[in-house]
């Protein structure tokens, strides 16, 4: 008799039963929403920590004010490398890359 899953009493922990566990599509998309959240959250972050404007950072780097919005939007999936070093030289940060391993559920 296959063992039932414990109850949940997380709201979030029901919300990934009932629509990512055991859909890899859907898990894969959530995984990408949230690293296009982190990159667009960490951008506003290291501006607004040096007192930037949209416009001062896009001067800086040589674009415009809607290009550093659009790449501060958790909905844009368009970040590219050479950008993200740009944004980054200006603001005295550097970018790191990692590869983590991808948990797997059991």
């Amino acid at each position: 008799m296959a063992q039932r899953p414990k109850p949940a009493i997380d709201a979030v922990e029901i919300l990934h039963r009932r629509f990512y566990e055991g859909k890899p599509t859907r898990l894969k998309s959530l995984e990408q929403t949230r690293a296009n959240e982190e990159i667009a959250r960490t951008i506003c972050e290291l501006r607004t920590a040096a007192s930037l404007t949209q416009s001062q950072l896009a001067r800086l780097i040589g674009t415009t004010a809607s290009v550093i919005c659009r790449l501060e939007d958790a909905d844009y999936e368009g970040h590219s490398l050479a950008m993200l070093r740009r944004i980054a030289g200006a603001l005295n940060q550097r970018v790191e890359i990692r590869f983590v391993p991808i948990r797997r559920s059991a």
